[in-house]
């Protein structure tokens, strides 16, 4: 499920965004306003909830 503070993946081939990664900052009607930061520039940009996938961002991690 995506909600604000979710890490989300663009998953839409055919978008500039393809295969980046931000933030979740809202969730309304369908579509989700995304952060991406990029070294020196921030981007908030609005998908269509069909057009992102959640991040596991404890993939990979070993635990103890």
């Amino acid at each position: 499920m995506i909600l604000p503070g979710s890490t989300v993946k663009v998953i839409n081939a055919n978008d500039t965004y393809y295969q980046f990664q931000g933030l979740v900052q809202r969730v309304t009607d369908g579509k989700a306003a995304v952060l991406f930061e990029g070294g020196n520039w921030d981007k908030l940009v609005t998908f269509r909830l069909s057009e992102l996938e959640e991040v596991d961002l404890t993939a990979g991690k070993k635990k103890k």
